[in-house]
């Protein structure tokens, strides 16, 4: 199952025995204590990772031993056996943090099956919190950091570790609020150029004229108002990294004086005759379509090539679903704290929203929408009615997109969007009716009528088995 080691605690020496024997026909390693004591001792070993203890015994009770186990080694998770199994001790037993409680006679699949699912969820948590300590040495400034979990998520980190530690230019490309500055952070971070300057410019921002001055610098005298020399970002990114966003939205002219710094590495200053040169790592991102840009002529083929040596594709945020709930809470914790508010958290019926909206501003509309709640929220939790109405009553957009062919009769396209949103709600009709604007007894009363028609159109009596 996993190279960890189950401890096993049991006042009875017999089922002590069994016990291990069940997990070391599993492959998996495990320790044995007949006391609460004994347990607390073998806990201090590093490779033990879950716990599954008698509930009843002598001495220290496994109540007690869980509350120790949950202080001692927060990351081990606790499960409980018991001949005694009542409502009152499972509950409090949940409540103190037990994984999960299993009752006395032993079954062995069951069992076994519930350690598994402990020792994947201590993965899982350790995997996480290996990912937030990786991603902290990420944080830019202002306290922006990157921060996901999804498989699109680490593909993409993985690509920007590969391509960082490089000299090669890179081109990242992806939707408006993605977090292309951040993963270009992420990039001269992770680079041997981490010590020198990273320097931004967002080329849509600049007027054509101000862009040249601002990329190559300015002699003395080059233009009314030149009064002396100036460094262009070139220069002060000099080992280090020059990020330039939106590059695909600069002039002919400065387009032509990119790709000579990026051939010979020398750039001329406006108004100079000499060539300086630079040592600097480029960065870029678009979210246009380069390659058409040059098909239609609106970008040098050339200087295309030189910015595409690496390609890094950001996923949009309705790629990685999964990370919503982590964006989310990491941008509440962020701006509860900037504005001096206690937060828990969000209602399930407002999380359920946040994970089923389309997201066409990705990232970046997602964080306005937590900052905007954070901020008229009235209550320790954030619930719908806190959420821009943009949010609330905008477009859903599911992992797995509804297609409807053009045509569809109306009654069987809301018959599919209830079906989806239920699926994607696990069933619970309120919060499906929340989300679709439709009071909930609709939905059970076209979901009445379906099971209904149904019944009409297989009228056969349901197969009798043996008597």
């Amino acid at each position: 199952m996993s190279s960890v080691t189950v401890l096993v605690v049991d006042d009875d020496r017999a089922n002590l025995e069994s016990v291990c024997r069940i997990f070391q026909r599993e492959g998996v390693a495990t320790a044995a204590a007949a006391s609460g004591s004994e347990a607390v001792e073998l806990l201090r070993r590093p490779e033990v990772g879950v716990m599954v203890s008698d509930l009843m015994m002598p001495g220290m009770d496994g109540q007690e031993l869980l509350r120790a186990a949950r202080t001692m080694r927060p990351d081990v998770e606790v499960v409980l056996m018991t001949a005694y199994a009542t409502v009152e001790a499972a509950v409090a037993a949940m409540k103190d943090g037990a994984y999960d409680f299993i009752t006395k006679p032993l079954k062995r699949h069951s069992l076994v099956k519930t350690v598994q699912k402990a020792l994947e969820k201590r993965a899982l948590l350790a995997e996480n919190r290996d990912l937030r300590e990786k991603l902290a040495d990420l944080t830019s400034p202002g306290g922006r950091t990157m921060v996901g979990q999804s498989p699109a998520y680490r593909a993409f980190m993985d690509t920007v570790r590969q391509a960082a530690p490089s000299s090669a230019t890179v081109l990242l490309v992806g939707e408006s609020g993605t977090g292309k500055e951040l993963a270009a952070r992420a990039i001269h971070e992770l680079s041997p150029r981490a010590k020198g300057p990273f320097i931004a410019v967002n080329c849509a921002a600049l007027p054509e004229t101000i862009l040249e001055s601002e990329l190559f610098g300015v002699e003395k005298g080059a233009f009314t108002g030149a009064a002396a020399r100036r460094e262009g970002r070139f220069e002060r990114s000099s080992g280090g990294t020059l990020f330039l966003d939106e590059v695909g939205e600069i002039s002919p002219s400065a387009q032509v004086k990119l790709l000579r710094v990026l051939q010979e590495g020398e750039i001329e200053r406006l108004g100079g005759t000499q060539t300086v040169k630079v040592d600097v790592r480029l960065v870029a991102a678009t979210n246009k379509d380069l390659g058409r840009e040059v098909s239609e002529g609106r970008f040098r083929e050339d200087l295309y090539y030189r910015l595409n040596v690496v390609e890094v594709r950001i996923p949009s945020l309705a790629s990685r679903r999964e990370d919503i709930p982590l964006l989310a809470n990491h941008f509440l914790r962020r701006y509860a704290a900037k504005n001096g508010k206690a937060l828990k958290g969000f209602s399930a019926e407002a999380m359920a929203v946040l994970e089923n909206y389309a997201w066409p501003g990705n990232v970046r509309e997602l964080e306005h929408a937590v900052e905007r709640a954070v901020v008229l929220c009235r209550s320790e939790v954030i619930d719908i009615a806190d959420l821009p109405e943009a949010v609330r009553k905008g477009p859903l957009g599911f992992a797995g997109q509804l297609v409807i062919p053009v045509g569809t009769p109306m009654e069987e396209i809301e018959r599919r969007v209830i079906h989806e949103t239920l699926r994607h709600t696990k069933g619970d009709k309120t919060l499906a009716a929340r989300l679709l604007g439709i009071a909930a007894r609709t939905i059970y009363r076209k979901l009445e009528r379906e099971a209904a028609e149904a019944e009409e159109s297989d009228p056969s009596p349901p197969e009798r088995g043996p008597e």
